[in-house]
């Protein structure tokens, strides 16, 4: 079963997302929500949420402010950045899967930058486990150093660039996702040292927020990822101390597969070689 549903964030905006849930009727014991990449729509990842929900994990997709069903009508000038996807969106959809399953616990899966909006969410303690897939900071020297320079003249030359020309970025035109909204894109833009931080007293209560944050989690990591790879995954989960983190790094050989890269997990191909182990974490 998948039904449309509207989520409300705490500032009053109005959020597109997703509910995938079984038609059996019966109380479950686990339900989970995804907190998608920076410029990915929440529909990108329905294959894997009617996967789970069809057994038995009703899964909440959502998109953030800006981007896919969440888009306002006039993208230039929205300026929709980090803390609003945190404060208001990610913790409007924690509240909702809360409200939705009071009995189950409740697990918060996030890819790409989407982990670090997740872990940093005001609610997120609402949250029994974590699953963070291709966990990243943004940090260009983290890439994987085949893509390294046309990722960062892309992502901290163009991209700026553009979006003062735009007052967006637009990433739907040039083939790459969706278009991200201003704030965002000149926060990415801007990220070019090792050590994480934020702008202003919202960002920095978000990464106080990680720091504080006590629970269970697996992180999977692919090696032909060429935004987060596995030291980029360690640079994020270091800021996560009271965490306990299972870390996976894997191959794409190792697991039958020609490639995996940023998203591949999610793809369709993946259904045998990796939903299985992802769904059997889940189901503990």
């Amino acid at each position: 079963m998948e039904q449309a549903v509207r989520l409300v964030a705490s500032d009053g905006y109005a959020l597109g997302a997703v509910l995938f849930e079984a038609a059996s009727g019966k109380a479950p014991a686990h339900a989970a929500m995804l907190c998608g990449g920076g410029a990915i729509p929440a529909r990108a990842y329905r294959r894997v949420a009617a996967w789970l929900a069809a057994r038995g994990v009703p899964f909440l997709t959502y998109d953030n402010r800006g981007i896919g069903a969440s888009r306002p009508a006039r993208m230039s000038g929205f300026n929709a950045a980090f803390e609003d996807w945190s404060d208001y969106d990610c913790a409007a959809a924690i509240a909702w899967l809360a409200q939705r399953y009071p009995g189950a616990e409740l697990i918060g899966v996030g890819h790409s930058i989407g982990c670090w909006v997740l872990a940093s969410a005001r609610n997120t303690g609402s949250l029994g486990r974590f699953l963070f897939v291709a966990p990243h900071t943004g940090y260009w020297g983290d890439y994987h150093p085949r893509w390294r320079w046309l990722m960062a003249l892309m992502w901290h030359g163009l991209m700026p660039a553009l979006t003062r020309l735009c007052g967006y970025f637009p990433g739907r035109a040039l083939g790459l996702g969706a278009d991200i909204p201003a704030g965002f894109a000149g926060q990415w833009a801007r990220r070019r040292t090792p050590a994480v931080r934020y702008e202003g007293e919202r960002a920095a209560a978000c990464l106080e927020r990680c720091h504080r944050l006590r629970s269970r989690a697996l992180a999977l990591t692919f090696t032909d990822d060429g935004f987060a790879t596995a030291q980029g995954a360690r640079r994020m989960l270091e800021h996560l101390p009271g965490v306990a983190v299972e870390h996976r790094v894997i191959a794409p050989r190792d697991v039958g597969l020609a490639s995996i890269g940023h998203f591949g997990v999610f793809r369709a191909s993946a259904e045998r070689a990796l939903w299985p182990a992802i769904g059997d974490w889940i189901l503990e």
